[in-house]
This record gives structure tokens, sequence and C-alpha cells, in this order.
């Protein structure tokens, strides 16, 4: 007989509430396309799994961590997850308690989202504008085009942007910056090529302040010589700030490229360590069938996604919903 572990189910959202129904259902729309080749590949190896699983035993376990880890979860998250999903079994009697398929999913998709909850973090606006927020990450990554559209997602929430170009190493950063600012229609703060980071991040900081902006997003190099000037550069940008703005930077968001899959997690423990990353903003997720990843970087960053890219237009930037991620993944 299926035995559910789940027990009752979560009441559904508030039906007279039509405006935030709509606002999620968009989320949940959106995020479904964005991870639609992740999700197709996923769904077919896990169906095939589920479908013969008439009873939950190690074998369908070993079955389904194989599935996890072609998603680019990571071997410590699929391993984390299975054994989650044997405790559990084990706690109701044995895994034959568990039931067949339908129930190993949903139970699956809980473990997943619990994953993800687990480093999430609630971000609020400092009680003293701006807040200075510092985006991070390798070049090619999307970083400078993140910071743009970040730009654009504050504006439409009504909230006044100040850009800084502080990436001053590679050539034409300042330009794809000021192209942003341009289409969003809010200001920047630069310097030459070639120029003081801290300089121009300071001079920013003073800008922000005085004009009453609330947001200052800061694009930062995405390479130096040695990862020593790396953590010196970073360093000094945010005692900068620090100086002029009481707490900043507020956030300090790393920009990963979901296509590197496991390959990017190396070079982003090194911006986690250099410049104190407090989350994610993971670009190309709709480019992927390994958006597995999310999870990988909660489990072995400890960090939250904050943000996913999802295609090139000025909106295509989400702020990331564990529920909806996880809903679209697996069906």
């Amino acid at each position: 007989m299926a035995f559910s572990l789940f027990g009752k189910h979560a009441s559904g959202p508030d039906p007279t509430d039509k405006g935030n129904d709509a606002q999620a259902r968009g989320l949940f729309d959106r995020m479904k396309q964005a991870v639609t080749r992740t999700r197709d590949s996923f769904s077919e190896s896990i169906g095939s799994v589920l479908a013969l699983a008439r009873e939950v035993d190690e074998t369908s376990l070993a079955e389904l961590e194989t599935v996890l880890l072609a998603a680019d979860i990571g071997s410590a998250t699929a391993r984390k997850i299975i054994e989650r999903l044997r405790q559990r079994g084990l706690r109701q009697g044995g895994l034959d308690r568990v039931g067949g398929g339908d129930e190993l999913k949903r139970l699956l998709k809980l473990e997943l989202k619990s994953v993800l909850d687990a480093v999430a973090t609630q971000d609020s606006p400092p009680a003293t504008a701006p807040e200075v927020i510092m985006m991070v990450g390798v070049n090619g990554t999307g970083k400078t085009t993140s910071a743009g559209k970040l730009a654009a997602y504050y504006c439409a929430q009504g909230r006044s942007v100040l850009l800084c170009a502080a990436d001053t190493f590679r050539a034409a950063a300042i330009e794809q910056l000021e192209v942003w600012a341009a289409r969003c229609e809010v200001p920047m703060i630069k310097t030459k090529t070639g120029g003081d980071p801290s300089a121009a991040l300071y001079d920013a900081c003073t800008a922000a302040k005085a004009r009453g902006s609330d947001v200052l997003i800061v694009d930062t190099a995405g390479r130096l010589h040695t990862k020593s000037d790396l953590m010196k550069e970073l360093d000094k940008m945010r005692r900068a700030a620090g100086r002029l703005v009481p707490g900043a930077p507020h956030q300090t968001l790393l920009v990963m490229d979901a296509t590197t899959g496991q390959n990017g997690l190396q070079q982003a423990r090194l911006f986690t360590e250099a410049a104190r990353v407090t989350g994610i903003v993971l670009t190309k997720l709709d480019g992927t069938a390994k958006g597995g990843i999310v999870l990988a970087i909660a489990t072995e960053l400890g960090l939250p996604v904050k943000f996913v890219g999802v295609g090139e237009k000025m909106e295509d930037i989400l702020p990331f919903d564990s529920a909806a991620f996880v809903d679209s993944m697996v069906k």
C-alpha cells in the first residue's frame, strides 16, 4: 500500500489575491521556459526510473542518484538527497513503505527544495540609502550584462539606480556598461580605462548619496593577474565603499555561467573567498540541460542563487524562487 511521507498538503494561495497569484504564475511560466532543456533531459531520465518503481528500494535509489548526477547536481548534493530519501523511508519502517514512483517524485521535489531553502536569505534595503551591490566574477560570465539587467529590474520596482563602471581593466567594459545605462535610462559614474577602480567606486558612492539614489550597482574587474591581486583589489573596494556608506557593500553577487556547470564551481570558490560573496547571479540558465548546478551551488558553496538570467533582453533576469524552479524542473 502506498504510504505518503508528505502528510497533509499545504494550503494553496488565497484565491482572492489575484495580483499576487498572477505575479507568481508569471514567474513560474518564465522559469518553466528557462529550464526547458534541463527539464526535458531530467524528466526523461527520471521518468524511466519512476515508471519501474512499483515500490522504492536500494536499486531505484541508485538509479535516481545517477539521474541526479547527469543533471549536474553534483556528487555531494546527490548523495545528500539520496540519503535523506533513504532515512525518510527507514523512519517509516522501510523503503518499501514509501510507495511507488509518484510518491518518490513528490518526495524528491521536497528534498530538492529543502536543499535550496537551507541557504536562502531574505534581503531588504538598508535603513539608509543607497544599497550598494557589487558584481563580481570572471570575464565572459555575463557580469556587465547582469549589472545592466539588474539596473532595469530595480528601476521597474520604482527604485532609483546609479551604475558604477569599476571594471577598468577590460577593454570596452566601460563602454559596454554605458550602453546598458542608456538603455535603462540610469546615470553612470566612470573613470578612464586603466584607472583606479576604488577611486571610481568612491566617486560613485559620493554621487549616489548626493543624488539620493536608492541602489548603486558596481561592475568590478573580472580578471586580475593573480589571486592575491584580486583579493587586495576587492578588499580595497569594500573599504572604499564602507567609508562613505555604512554597511556597504550590502550585497556582493557572484555572476556564474550556468553552461559551465561543475567546471565553474572552482572559479566560484576563488571569488567567494576573495570577495565575501553573499549570493549568485546565474546566467544562461536557458542555454543548458544541466540546470541542476543551482543545487550544487547551494551545497558546495553554501550560497543562495538570487537571480537567474534567462535570455538576452533587458527584462530577462528573474529573482530566483526555489518552488518555481523545482516545480519547473521536475514534472
